[in-house]
């Protein structure tokens, strides 16, 4: 028996060497486009970027050493030209571009698959690269030492663009990433790829999301590139990284049948269309296990376990059948790691595929062991029967284990409970007595069974506060440093005794930081008669991270060792350096813990702290802007980020001028009529100018903004008693002056009507329409006895911290 293999890498080396085994007597030929077989694809970024230093370890084979060991007719640099499928020939060109035949008695197609060269006006020119092979990968190399390559363009953000990004920094490049899409890295949904955005912002890798290139131009030793938006870059090297295609041609050519998705189409068995041709690898399309439906997977493992069972079927005959895959892939970016398996919410959306998701944040290890790291995972699954449909996990420790479990049980149809049955190893360097797999299994399952409702962040986002409360049972000091807008905090150990300022009526969206107290919380209301709760999937956290800006920045801190004003050599200088570990801690753990500490040092001195909070590093520079004090350096290795702060002398006023600062802030603390007016013509005068306005209603001020038609809420003693004591709504309220039991403020409202000028009511509404931002001061409705619902939908609730942001980028302050 004669077989012809065309195709030298994964999947048809792999077949090659099976045959062997199972046949020790038949004639294998393989044939090889390129110089090289059964080279490792995977590794030729991190060859690029210096990680991998010999080349020589890319070759798991040599032509030689593959077919002396396994007794293979190996032809590289041999391109197959055509097949003919009825005489059993392939026509074949070597490297001298001399034509013959070969004759086969069965044959495998492992063309694989690619890259993607769109018809772009100057996409050939120099210094424009794919990576696909050894020979790409020897072109960029040579071309980053012969043009000392400073700056490079990515253009694509899949797996391989991401990981080419990593190793041109690696390699000294300011790195550019551009995207189509809306994020990196398809296979993941938003939610996880926002993690990814925001690390590589941090590593100094700039993004260009929901950008197309137009062309490139080459301009002296540069390449600009120009997207369609108008901007353009200015680069040293380009790496075209936008996607692959099937290889199809010489299947066209032979009449194979191709499938929808544009792959070779093959039955159970890997073989083809025609009788003795089989296709394995990149070039097919397979139907995927959860739709059933096909689609193309360009995975190395699925390439390599094709070629195994194919070999079998060749050899004995069509006997063993490829139960096809989910797409279970990992990549590295930089210090954390994504991986996902099945078919993301997107995915799921897109094919009409009814589905529920849960997103949980777990530690890679147990808490209290040295380097706990964050770890999230999301499942998607059907949201009756809890199948499993996918699963993407992103952290710095750990993932691939995860994932793998995850990919597992969506192999065999398993259920978010087959996942809390998983008998995971335990000690502390390597999981938590409940791993963090067990965890979303038992939180999917909670979703399920209808224990836990949930809601998504972007549904939270795009929701409507006239029928909604948001309620964030957090602290009170992790609601100062940050909250979803319109929320009202309520801390989750006062929740019981004020579970009276909460209307049954209402549905209530919960949040906490991860879910945890968001989940508690829901149980306390729904236990307490409350029917439409829901809690946020992923808490504040999930949130945070998906609306996060994608800003690109220029380094911003010092180098270590150095201050401003001096950046000479200070080796010799020690300076006293409190360190913290805050490792583990939310937000606002780790700020607190460096504000204690720097209350505690001189001028000066520094604060090193540690810590596995991400949002904490990101908000470092920031608050020693807002604080006064010296930002000296901001590091991260694998998921733990050090920040080394320099106590300073206190902040001097800075004067804000017409030409910075435009916000406008007023207070409004009293509740009298014409000073009522008065701030909504102020307010309404600047934001016609198109500036930023905020008032802060607290204490007497918070009577200006109650509804006419108030919901019937719960109150204590001192509630009822303020209530009867305070005015209604504005149309009750009194002049400062001359009200004369009233009759006063009447007749100043009927000038007001005669005059053609707009009552209080309708200047306020039309602050409210200009995007006037009006905030109720939290601790006033505390001591007052104000409820939410009792205000204006459109009023969001905050503390003195809000005002206080709102305040200093202001450059008129006013209080009424």
């Amino acid at each position: 028996m004669k077989y012809v293999i065309i195709g030298g890498v994964a999947g048809g080396a792999t077949a090659a060497a099976r045959m062997r085994r199972a046949d020790e007597f038949a004639e294998i030929v393989m044939f090889e486009k390129g110089k090289y077989i059964s080279y490792a694809n995977c590794g030729l970024p991190y060859y690029i970027g210096g990680t991998i230093g010999d080349r020589d370890k890319l070759f798991l084979q040599t032509p030689a050493t593959f077919g002396d060991k396994f007794n293979v007719d190996v032809r590289t640099e041999s391109e197959v030209l055509a097949i003919d499928t009825e005489a059993k020939i392939v026509q074949v060109r070597r490297s001298d571009d001399s034509v013959y035949t070969e004759s086969y008695d069965k044959l495998l197609l492992s063309p694989g698959a690619s890259p993607v060269r769109p018809p772009l006006k100057g996409i050939d020119s120099a210094g424009i690269f794919t990576l696909r092979n050894v020979e790409d990968t020897d072109r960029i190399k040579n071309y980053m030492t012969s043009s000392k390559v400073k700056d490079a363009v990515v253009v694509g953000a899949g797996f391989i663009g991401l990981e080419m990004a990593e190793n041109l920094v690696h390699a000294g490049a300011q790195v550019s990433v551009v995207e189509r899409d809306n994020q990196v890295m398809a296979p993941v949904d938003f939610s996880i790829a926002s993690h990814v955005h925001q690390h590589l912002l941090q590593k100094g890798v700039r993004l260009f999301l929901e950008e197309s290139v137009e062309r490139f131009e080459k301009k002296g030793d540069k390449i600009e590139v120009s997207f369609s938006s108008g901007i353009s870059l200015v680069t040293d090297m380009v790496i075209l990284s936008i996607g692959v295609r099937p290889e199809t041609g010489l299947a066209k050519a032979a009449g194979l049948k191709i499938g929808e998705t544009g792959g070779i189409w093959v039955d159970e068995y890997l073989e083809t269309s025609v009788k003795d041709v089989y296709a394995i690898g990149d070039a097919i399309e397979f139907p995927h296990p959860v739709t059933g439906k096909p689609w193309l997977n360009y995975l190395a493992g699925p390439a390599n376990r094709q070629g195994r069972i194919v070999a079998d079927n060749m050899v004995f005959g069509n006997r063993i059948k490829y139960e096809g895959a989910i797409g279970t892939s990992v990549a590295k970016v930089f210090d954390m790691t994504v991986a996902s398996t099945g078919l993301a919410a997107k995915r799921l959306k897109q094919q009409g595929i009814e589905y529920a998701s849960s997103t949980t944040h777990s530690a890679s290890h147990a808490g209290y062991y040295p380097d706990a790291l964050p770890l999230t995972i999301k499942l998607t699954f059907d949201p009756r029967s809890g199948k499993l449909y996918g699963g993407q996990c992103i952290g710095y420790d750990g993932v691939d284990k995860r994932i793998d479990q995850i990919a597992l049980a969506i192999k065999n149809n398993g259920t978010v409970y087959d996942l809390a049955k998983i008998e995971h190893c335990y000690a502390p360097p390597f999981s938590s007595a409940k791993d963090p797999v067990a965890i979303a299994g038992y939180v999917a399952g909670n979703i399920v069974s209808g224990a836990m409702p949930v809601v998504m962040w972007n549904q939270v986002q795009q929701m409507d506060h006239k029928n909604i409360l948001l309620l964030d049972v957090r602290t009170r000091d992790e609601f100062a440093f940050g909250a979803i807008p319109g929320s009202v905090n309520i801390p989750l150990e006062e929740l019981r005794s004020r579970i009276d300022e909460l209307s049954a009526d209402k549905e209530i969206y919960i949040y906490c930081a991860i879910g945890l107290r968001g989940y508690l919380a829901l149980k306390i209301l729904t236990l307490r008669g409350f029917k439409n709760v829901r809690n946020l999937s992923g808490g504040y956290k999930t949130y945070l991270a998906a609306t996060a800006p994608v800003i690109n920045r220029t380094a911003s801190v010092l180098e270590e060792g150095k201050t401003e004003g001096n950046t000479g050599n200070m080796d010799n200088i020690k300076i006293k350096t409190v360190k913290i570990d805050a490792c583990g801690l939310q937000c606002p753990g780790p700020i607190m813990k460096v504000k204690q500490a720097i209350d505690s040092i001189g001028e000066g001195e520094r604060v090193e702290i540690a810590a596995t909070d991400a949002g904490f590093s990101r908000d470092a520079q920031a608050w020693c802007n807002t604080t006064g004090n010296l930002l000296i350096s901001n590091s991260e290795e694998k998921g733990k980020y050090t920040v080394v702060i320099e106590k300073g002398s206190p902040k001097t006023c800075e004067i804000v001028t017409s030409c910075n600062g435009k916000a406008k802030t007023l207070i409004m603390f009293s509740d009298d009529l014409d000073k009522a007016l008065a701030t909504f013509v102020l307010a309404n005068g600047a934001a016609a100018t198109g500036q930023k306005v905020s008032i802060f209603f607290t204490f007497w001020g918070l009577n200006v903004i109650k509804k006419v038609a108030k919901p019937k809420v719960k109150k204590d003693i001192f509630g009822r008693m303020f209530g009867m004591m305070l005015p209604s709504s504005s149309r009750k309220l009194h002049l400062s002056k001359m009200s004369m039991l009233g009759i006063g403020d009447k007749m100043m409202r009927y000038i007001m009507k005669q005059k053609g000028i707009d009552s209080l009511e309708s200047l306020r509404q039309q602050a409210l329409d200009s995007g006037v931002e009006f905030i109720a001061c939290q601790m006033s409705m505390d001591v007052m006895g104000v409820k939410r619902e009792e205000l204006l939908d459109d009023v969001t609730v905050g503390g003195v911290a809000t005002y206080m942001e709102r305040a200093e980028n202001a450059n008129v302050n006013l209080f009424v």
